[in-house]
């Protein structure tokens, strides 16, 4: 159901820019491109995950990976300083996430047993993890124009977590009390939940290709990578900074 909506979503967003388009809007863009404006909207789908970097040696193995249905719209504008250099600012809808299945051992963990009972030490054992963060974002580019259909750009941006969700469970493996060298507790599954714990504010860089296939139709791609912990500050259950790696693919409308 949920790939239903977002196709429909990508359907109706270019549908609206064609009717958009099928009008007359030729005063508006020749005032425009005289001023050095250009205007672009997008859609695309994403994939990635989040990761510390590097690998501790607590996870000893990533025994599957799953980048989900991750949509990211977006509007942006250019302003084109000379033939060659510009800048570009935007706002992006977007979606963040992944599940994964990863071997485990002597993991800091607080989890919840399946008779409501609270556990917390150094897991051993497997840890299946849902990822599914939803995003307001400003990206903010140098974009340089390498050829007549090529444009490259770079920047940063500035996101907004409207919805977050970091949950999942731990099976399979054993707990040690309080730390490794604590009482060893058999678990077959237990579930965690660290929604709450997530930051509302995230930076990052971001690296982008453009390629005019046609007169006003881009293919693209982004590639966003988070410079700082997606959890808060004081949030020491996971002992690493977690960061978002995305590669985001789509179709540009050029106005």
């Amino acid at each position: 159901m949920k790939i239903k909506i977002y196709l429909l979503s990508i359907v109706a967003l270019f549908a609206t820019i064609q009717l958009w388009a099928q009008e007359d809007r030729t005063p508006y863009l020749i005032k425009s491109t005289f001023r050095g404006l250009e205007y672009e909207v997008k859609a695309g789908f994403s994939i990635g995950g989040v990761s510390p970097i590097p690998l501790p040696a607590e996870i000893r193995k990533i025994e599957s990976w799953n980048p989900t249905m991750l949509i990211a719209i977006e509007g942006n504008a250019t302003k084109w300083f000379s033939k060659y250099w510009g800048a570009e600012i935007g706002i992006r809808l977007e979606n963040k996430g992944m599940k994964t299945d990863a071997r485990v051992k002597n993991y800091n963990m607080e989890m919840t047993a399946s008779d409501g009972g609270f556990m917390k030490g150094a897991w051993t054992g497997y840890v299946h993890t849902k990822v599914r963060n939803s995003y307001l974002t400003f990206p903010v580019l140098a974009t340089y124009k390498a050829s007549p259909r090529w444009v490259l750009k770079g920047g940063v941006f500035l996101s907004y977590m409207a919805e977050g969700d970091f949950s999942g469970s731990a099976y399979d493996g054993y707990l040690r009390n309080g730390d490794p060298t604590g009482e060893k507790i058999n678990v077959v599954e237990a579930t965690y939940d660290f929604s709450s714990d997530l930051r509302r504010f995230a930076w990052g860089a971001q690296v982008s290709g453009a390629w005019r296939a046609l007169k006003h139709l881009n293919i693209y791609a982004d590639l966003t990578w988070g410079l700082n912990d997606v959890f808060k500050k004081d949030f020491n259950v996971i002992e690493f900074n977690m960061y978002p790696i995305y590669l985001n693919l789509g179709f540009g409308y050029v106005f």
